[in-house]
C-alpha cells in the first residue's frame, strides 16, 4: 500500500445521487409522526415507539431537503411541552416546588435523550452545516428559557433557594440532596446561568447577612469569642460549597466571609479591649491567637496587623524591663528576665503563628531594640554567664548546658557592643580560672567555640590562650617541684602555687606588689630564678591582687580551722603572728595594700557575721584611719574548711565602670583605623557619608561604631598620611599608598 493512501480520510454521510420522486404531502405526513412520537416521549408513553422507524422518517426528511421543517418542528413541538411543564411547577406549593421543578427537569433530560437518538443525522449534518444550535443544547437553552427564566418562576426559584440556605444557616435541616440536584441543573445549563441567576444575588444576600451578624456579634462578644464564630461560619460555607454548589464558589463565598467579618472590624478585634491580641499574648493563649493568625492571614494586611500590634508590646513591655530600676539591681535576674521573654514569644510564634520567619525576624528586631536601650546589657550577660559557670549549673545535663549557653549566645547576637561583653566575659572569666570556680572545662570551651563560630578567630584567640596558660602553668609548677623538690620538702612550712599569666591574653591589672611575708617571699624567689631559668628574655611581675591562700589557725578553746583567704588577706592575718593588736595605719604600713583594697580585706575580714575572724574596735561597718583589730578568739564555725570572700559589689562601681568604657574606646580606635584603611586601599577615592556607612558595616559585628569616633580616627589617618583630602572636593578622600 502507498503511504499516500495512508493518510487519514474523514468520512462524510452523502445523500443519495439519484433523485426521488416525493408526494407532495411527505413532508407534513412524516413530521406528523415524529411530532406524535415526541407528544408521545414527553407524556411517557414512549415504549410502544418504534425508534428505528422514527430515525429512518427523520433520516429521510433530512435528506429530502425538509431539515428546516424538521428542526423548527422540534423547537415549537419542545416549547409547547414545556410550557405545560412550567404551569404545573408553578401550581406546586410549598416545598414541593424545587421537588417538582427537579422531577420535571429529570424528565426533561430523558426525553431529550430519546429525541436526540431519533434525530442523530439531523444533529449530524443539517445542523453543523446550518450552524443551528444542538439538539442537546437546544433543550438546555430551551428549558432556561420557558422554565428557569419565567416571570413567574424565575423570582420564586431564587428566592426559595436562598430561603433555604439562609435557614441552614440558622441551624436547621435542609435537603441538601435536592439543592445538589437544582444547583447541578444551573450548572448544566452553564456557567453564566449559575452565575447570572444564582450565584450572584447569594453572594449579595450572604454579604448583607454576615454584616448584619458580625455586627451583632462585635457588640456583645469577647475578641476569643468572635473569632470562634467567625471561623465557625467560615467553615460552614466551605462544607456547604463541597456539598452543593460549584467548587468555584468556594473562593467568592469564602471571601463574603472574610471580608464582613474579619477585615471590616480588624482594628477593632485586635485592639479590642481585655480580650485583644496583646491580651491573648499576656496570658498565653495559645488557642487563640492561632485562630487570628490563621483568619487573619485570609485577609489584606492581617498578618502586619498582627505583627505590628506584636512587636510594639514586646518593645514596651522590654523597654520596661531594661529601665526597672528594681530589675536592674541583680543582673542575673535581669537576664533571666530577658530569657523567659524570648521563650514566651518564641513558644506562641512556634505554636500560634505557623513558626512564621516574618514574625521571628520582628521578634529578633524588638530584643535587639530594647536589650541596647540598656548600656549595661553586655555586662549583665557576663555576669549571668559568670553565675552559671561558677555553681549555677550544678545536677543539669550536658543537653540542658547546652541549651542555657544557646540561650545566652542569642542575647549576645542582639548585642550592637559585642568588645564590652567581650572585655566583661574576659574579665570573669579570668577570675573563674584564677580561682578554680569554673564549673566545667567543657561547658567554658563550648561557650568560647560558640563565640568564635559566631564573630570569627580574633574575637576569641585570647579567651583560649587563658585556658593555653592554665595548662602551661601546671606543667611548670611540676617541674619547679621537681628541680627544688628536696628544698621545699614536705614539712610545715608553706607551699607555692603559681599561675604564669602571659601579659596580653589576660586582662591587664595594674601591678600592685604587697609585702609578702617573709617565709613567702624567699618561694617566690626561688620559683622566679628557676623560671627565668628555664625562659629566656621574660619578665615576672607578681599579682598579688588575684591570688589566694590556705591558712591553719588556731583560736581559743583550742578551735582549730583551715581559713581560704585572698592574698591580701593572707598577709594581713599573717601579721597577727607577732601582735595582738594592730592599729589600721600599722597595717596599711606593714602590708603595703593600696587604701580601697585593704578596707574592703579588713571589712570581709571583721564586719561580716559567721566569718569575722577579726575583731575591730570601734565596732561599725566602715572602716576608720584609727581602728584597732584584734583576733576574735571566740571565732566558731561548724565546718572545719572556712572561706572567707572579699566585700565587693557583683556590679561595678562607678569609676570602674568609666574605666571600663574608656578601655573598650580605645580599643576601638586601631579597628576602625583598620577598617578605614581596608576600605580606601580596595576604593581609592571615598566620600566622607560612603566611608561612615562602610566602616559602620564592617564593625557592626563587634560593635556599633560612632561617627564622631571614625571621623577623628580619618583626620588622625591624614595626620599621619595614610590619607589626604581631595583639592576640589573637600568631602572627598584618596588613599595614599
Amino acid at each position: 500500500m502507498s503511504g499516500s493512501n495512508q493518510k487519514k480520510r474523514n468520512f462524510q454521510i452523502e445523500a443519495f445521487k439519484h433523485k426521488v420522486v416525493v408526494d407532495p404531502k411527505y413532508a407534513d405526513k412524516t413530521w406528523k409522526i415524529l411530532e406524535h412520537a415526541i407528544h408521545e416521549i414527553y407524556n411517557h408513553n414512549a415504549s410502544g415507539l418504534s425508534f428505528e422507524e422514527l430515525y429512518r422518517n427523520a433520516y429521510n426528511m433530512v435528506l429530502h431537503k425538509f431539515g428546516e421543517k424538521l428542526y423548527s418542528g422540534l423547537v415549537s413541538t419542545i416549547t409547547f411541552h414545556l410550557q405545560q411543564i412550567s404551569k404545573f411547577i408553578e401550581s406546586a406549593q410549598g416545598d414541593l416546588f424545587l421537588e417538582e421543578l427537579n422531577r420535571q427537569w429529570a424528565d426533561h433530560n430523558k426525553a431529550m435523550q430519546m429525541i436526540r437518538d431519533i434525530l442523530m443525522y439531523m444533529d449530524r449534518t443539517f445542523v453543523p452545516s446550518t450552524h443551528k444550535t444542538p439538539v442537546h443544547e437546544l433543550g438546555l437553552n430551551l428549558w432556561r428559557d420557558n422554565i428557569i427564566r419565567s416571570s413567574k418562576i424565575q423570582p420564586r426559584f431564587l428566592s426559595t433557594l436562598l430561603e433555604l440556605i439562609l435557614k441552614e444557616r440558622d441551624g436547621e435541616v435542609i435537603n441538601r440532596g435536592l439543592m445538589r440536584n437544582i444547583i447541578k441543573m444551573l450548572m448544566d445549563l452553564g456557567p453564566s446561568v449559575y452565575q447570572e441567576d444564582f450565584e450572584k444575588p447569594f453572594l449579595e444576600v450572604s454579604a448583607d447577612y454576615y454584616r448584619a451578624e458580625s455586627q451583632r456579634f462585635i457588640e456583645c462578644c469577647d475578641c476569643g469569642d468572635y473569632l470562634k464564630k467567625s471561623e465557625k461560619r467560615l467553615n460552614e460555607e466551605i462544607e456547604r460549597v463541597s456539598h452543593y454548589l460549584d467548587p468555584k464558589t468556594e473562593a467568592k463565598i469564602t471571601n463574603v466571609v472574610e471580608k464582613e467579618m474579619i477585615e471590616n472590624h480588624m482594628p477593632r478585634l485586635v485592639h479590642m479591649e481585655n480580650s485583644g491580641l496583646v491580651n491573648m499574648l499576656v496570658d498565653d493563649k495559645y488557642e487563640d491567637l492561632r485562630r487570628m493568625y490563621n483568619l487573619l492571614c485570609r485577609v489584606p494586611n492581617g498578618l502586619a496587623t498582627i505583627r505590628d500590634v506584636m512587636t510594639c508590646h514586646i518593645r514596651e513591655i522590654g523597654k520596661q524591663l531594661v529601665t526597672d530600676p528594681e530589675k536592674l539591681k541583680d543582673p542575673v535576674e535581669f537576664v533571666q528576665c530577658l530569657l523567659n521573654e524570648k521563650d514566651k514569644y518564641n513558644n506562641i510564634i512556634i505554636l500560634a503563628f505557623n513558626n512564621d520567619k516574618t514574625f521571628q525576624n520582628a521578634l529578633n528586631s524588638s530584643f535587639e531594640f530594647f536589650i541596647n536601650l540598656n548600656p549595661r546589657s553586655p555586662e549583665f550577660i557576663s555576669l549571668f554567664v559568670d553565675e552559671k559557670l561558677r555553681k549555677g549549673l550544678k545536677g543539669v545535663s550536658e543537653e540542658d548546658v547546652e541549651i542555657i549557653l544557646d540561650k545566652v549566645m542569642m542575647l549576645f547576637r542582639y548585642l550592637q557592643e559585642k568588645d564590652v561583653f567581650e572585655k566583661y566575659y574576659k574579665q570573669h572569666l579570668a577570675k573563674r580560672l584564677l580561682s578554680g570556680k569554673t564549673f566545667t572545662d567543657d561547658a567554658e570551651r563550648s561557650l568560647i567555640v560558640k563565640l568564635k563560630t559566631e564573630c570569627g578567630y580574633q574575637f576569641t584567640s585570647k579567651l583560649e590562650g587563658m585556658f593555653t596558660d592554665m595548662k602551661t602553668s601546671q606543667d611548670t609548677m611540676q617541674g619547679f617541684h621537681t628541680a627544688y623538690g628536696a628544698e621545699l620538702g614536705d614539712g610545715p612550712g608553706p607551699s607555692l602555687v603559681v599561675q604564669v599569666l602571659t601579659t596580653g591574653s589576660w586582662p591587664t591589672q595594674p601591678s600592685v606588689t604587697c609585702n609578702l611575708p617573709a617565709e613567702l617571699s624567699s618561694l617566690c624567689e626561688k620559683f622566679r630564678s628557676y623560671y627565668l631559668g628555664t625562659h629566656t628574655g621574660r619578665r615576672l611581675s607578681w599579682q598579688t591582687n588575684m591570688g589566694t591562700a590556705d591558712l591553719k589557725a588556731a583560736f581559743g578553746k583550742g578551735q582549730k580551722h583551715e581559713l581560704n583567704v585572698s592574698t591580701y588577706q593572707m598577709c594581713v592575718l599573717m601579721l597577727f603572728n607577732n601582735a595582738d593588736r594592730l592599729i589600721y595605719k600599722e597595717i596599711e604600713q606593714a602590708t603595703g595594700i593600696p587604701s580601697p583594697d585593704l578596707k574592703r580585706c579588713l571589712q570581709s575580714l571583721a564586719c561580716v557575721k559567721g566569718k569575722n575572724i577579726l575583731r575591730k574596735e570601734p565596732m561599725s561597718k566602715d572602716i576608720g584611719e584609727d581602728d584597732a583589730f584584734f583576733v576574735n578568739d571566740k571565732f566558731t564555725s561548724k565546718f572545719y574548711k572556712v572561706k572567707i570572700g572579699t566585700v565587693v559589689a557583683q556590679k561595678e562601681s562607678e569609676p570602674e565602670k568609666q574605666e571600663t568604657r574608656q578601655k573598650v574606646e580605645e580599643d576601638r580606635k586601631p579597628q576602625i583605623e583598620a577598617a578605614i584603611v581596608r576600605i580606601m586601599k580596595s576604593r581609592k577615592v571615598l566620600d566622607h557619608n560612603n566611608i561612615i556607612a562602610e566602616v559602620t558595616k564592617q564593625l557592626q559585628s563587634r560593635f556599633l561604631a560612632n561617627p564622631g569616633e571614625i571621623k577623628k580616627r580619618i583626620e588622625s589617618l591624614i595626620e599621619r598620611d595614610f590619607l589626604e583630602r581631595d583639592d576640589a572636593d573637600r568631602r572627598l578622600y584618596r588613599y595614599l599608598a
